[in-house]
């Protein structure tokens, strides 16, 4: 065996050898520092194991008994039944598999004496537990498996629990003592953290549960430290860069002329032409441009990005706001700022509708202070592109609106000031970075987002930008009305839209996401619109949409349901985000059982935009518990926040942010849904530290320092889809 230290191959452990080794590497486990901070994803208290009289429906549990009888069933098509009568004096349990028929040798192979674990459920001749996992009881490891709490850990076909847990035995007797503490000495006994030689002990064979707990927080702590460490350095970075120091002072008191560059010849005033309003103070002009009285919630945001941008160094904020609390009256705050200093601004958005949406809107409210104002999207025509490429790269076009083709490289910017991303969580980071390259200088950065991210979710994934958070809805937007409806009900629920149409409302019909395929979700909105069509609308103006159209004509369709031309609109999830028709009063969800709570959330606030009432509805019949808890949350709360919060419980912040999204997502240890607050507790070190020591720098930070850019190193690869 090779000099014992942590890189040690994992086959050279007592008790692997090469032949296990490559089952151990099927389970990301290569080294034997791998196998060391490999958590079991679970454990058993075979201390006090239930008898199977003592089993209930419902509950999840672990017996040890004697299998007895054994059948095997094969139905048509070749799928294999397999039942196994588990006795333990007490009573018996039924255990079945499916397609599974190899278990039943094993069975035969092994004692007969066995473990096994699930959930206890009503089964033909008794209770059953269904797909178990199990192993049998025998061999010279297993008093090892008596009398304690018992690891279970993550497997890969062939390998067994027994084999994982002997390497883990010899691992801990004989390289334990070759694992470094990185956390420095004083900062564990502030924070109350044991050494991580004793932590790994608890986690692999626990003495008791709160013992196992205390070990298991210094880990998750830990995790969460050295992200948090990447994050306050990544913001110190930024905060230390030389940016534009915009004079929004001036602005304020109508005197930018004062400050513009003499020599950029792109400024609003380029040329010697005054344009409309030019001088007046900035407030002034925005009241006169919007037809509305900001929010106090939108009055905070945008007194926080305009210190942002007088500061010299570049803003790096995120702005979230639930669905039609007026994101885009801030950013064209921030952008009309931008432009009165005499720089561009652009705007970027995940698709076209959201892209040209945001362009009607920017160039209606700025025209009257004539300023141009740009599209670049991927559908535009070569001659087409080039014209607007050409008025960007003059100077021309003072705010740029669109799509990936922002980033594109045969587009320039003569003096781009302020870059938006839309909807930033359909980026990634090289994408949002690409658009901050097109400056001559490091710009300001502004993204912002409809989807509210819950608190520990924005500490671990966006803790390197300034957070601002919109949370009041403009004066006259009243809350949604939001029912669920069963799929015996769905007349009943045609009927109140028809009514609402004969009335001069429009309604929306959403399709679930029944496919990753875009083709067959075209094909279930076909299929809907069709028989709404023929049937309870067949007197109405109806039309589809989905992402299989062609990009005009989508936006023909578009076009005439915003103009009222469309009574009824059928879609699918692409008018997800950026579709705003005040008119809109109904949507109705088909199948919404098959949706996420937040994109729930994100398609109901597609009505509600003006200050008619408005109704969502959603139609399914909820049979399982996810499903009832998802659709129970959508009824009682329009609070977009809230929503979040119960859609990380629900489905895991994994699944929220995505892995693409976001490195950190998926912790080796930490769970964002149980541990938010020592995700608190670890940023505040994390900033304590930066503050003392904004390096890392020395000795006995070396450690601290070298986990950290691991941790970012992750980070640095994220991506979206």
């Amino acid at each position: 065996m090779p000099f014992a230290s942590l890189a040690t191959e994992i086959q050279y452990v007592k008790g692997v050898g090469p032949k296990w080794a490559e089952l151990f590497k099927k389970i990301d486990v290569f080294t034997v520092e791998d196998l060391l901070f490999k958590l079991p994803r679970r454990y058993e208290d075979r201390s006090t194991l239930p008898s199977i009289s003592e089993l209930y429906l419902g509950r999840w549990a672990t017996i040890h008994g004697q299998v007895g009888r054994i059948e095997s069933k094969t139905f048509k098509g070749g799928r294999v039944m397999l039942r196994a009568y588990v006795r333990d004096g007490s009573g018996t349990v039924c255990l079945t598999w499916f397609n599974q028929p190899w278990i039943k040798g094993q069975l035969e192979k092994s004692s007969g004496e066995i473990y096994a674990y699930g959930q206890v459920k009503d089964g033909q001749n008794g209770f059953e537990i269904a797909s178990p996992e199990w192993e049998a009881v025998g061999g010279e490891e297993d008093p090892e498996e008596f009398g304690k709490i018992v690891p279970v850990y993550p497997l890969t076909e062939g390998l067994p629990q027994k084999i994982v847990r002997r390497a883990m035995r010899a691992a801990l007797r004989d390289y334990l003592p070759h694992v470094q503490d990185a956390l420095p000495e004083e900062l564990r006994r502030a924070e109350g953290l044991r050494e991580v030689q004793w932590c790994l002990s608890q986690i692999h064979a626990p003495k008791s549960e709160p013992e196992r707990q205390e070990a298991r927080l210094r880990l998750v702590f830990e995790e969460f430290y050295y992200l948090q460490l990447g994050l306050a350095l990544k913001r110190n970075e930024i905060h230390g860069e030389h940016g534009i120091a915009f004079p929004v002072k001036a602005l304020m008191d109508g005197r930018e002329e004062e400050t513009l560059p003499s020599s950029t010849g792109s400024g609003l005033f380029a040329g010697n032409e005054p344009k409309p309003y030019a001088g007046e103070p900035l407030m002034t002009q925005i009241r006169r441009v919007l037809p509305f009285e900001l929010t106090n919630a939108q009055k905070k945001v945008i007194r926080e990005i305009w210190s942002d941008m007088s500061s010299p160094h570049p803003m790096n904020r995120l702005v979230q706001g639930d669905v039609g609390s007026g994101k885009t009256a801030v950013a064209i705050c921030a952008m009309l700022t931008a432009v009165r200093s005499g720089y561009q601004a652009a705007i970027m958005a995940p698709t076209e509708i959201l892209a040209e949406q945001h362009y009607i809107n920017i160039k209606r409210l700025l025209e009257p202070l004539e300023i141009p104002v740009g599209l670049i999207v991927g559908k535009q025509t070569a001659r087409e592109r080039s014209q607007v490429s050409a008025r960007v790269a003059s100077g021309e076009i003072k705010i740029a609106v669109g799509t990936h083709a922002l980033i594109q490289s045969d587009l320039k910017f003569a003096h781009l000031g302020l870059t938006i991303v839309d909807e930033q969580h359909r980026f990634g980071v090289l994408q949002r970075k690409a658009l901050r390259d097109k400056a001559n200088q490091n710009p300001d950065v502004l993204v912002m987002t409809a989807t509210p991210i819950p608190r520990t979710l924005t500490m671990a994934i966006y803790g390197d930008l300034d957070l601002s958070v919109i949370d009041e809805l403009p004066p006259g937007r009243r809350p949604i009305k939001t029912h669920w409806k069963r799929t015996s009900e769905r007349d009943a629920v045609y009927a109140t839209v028809q009514a609402l149409v004969a009335e001069g409302r429009q309604a929306y019909f959403v399709c679930p996401l029944v496919s990753e395929s875009e083709k067959m979700m075209a094909q279930a909105a076909e299929d809907l619109y069709l028989r709404l069509k023929a049937g309870p609308f067949s007197d109405k103006r109806i039309e589809l949409l989905h992402g299989q159209l062609k990009s005009r004509e989508k936006e023909e369709v578009m076009r005439q349901f915003r103009t009222g031309e469309i009574d009824v609109l059928v879609s699918t999830t692409v008018i997800e985000v950026g579709v705003d028709v005040p008119n809109a009063s109904v949507m109705v969800i088909e199948d919404a059982n098959r949706f996420g709570l937040s994109a729930l959330h994100q398609l109901r606030g597609r009505v509600g935009r003006g200050d008619i009432q408005s109704y969502c509805i959603v139609i399914a019949d909820g049979k399982s518990g996810d499903a009832r808890e998802r659709l129970t949350a959508l009824v009682g709360t329009n609070d977009g926040f809230k929503i979040a919060e119960e859609d990380l419980r629900l489905r895991g912040p994994g699944i929220l942010a995505g892995t693409q999204q976001a490195g950190h997502a998926d912790f080796k240890f930490g769970d964002l849904v149980q541990d938010g607050k020592l995700l608190e507790v670890a940023r505040q070190a994390a900033i304590r530290t930066i503050e003392e020591n904004p390096t890392l720098a020395g000795p006995k930070w070396a450690a601290v320092l070298k986990k950290t850019k691991e941790a970012r190193g992750k980070a640095s690869v994220i991506t979206v889809s």
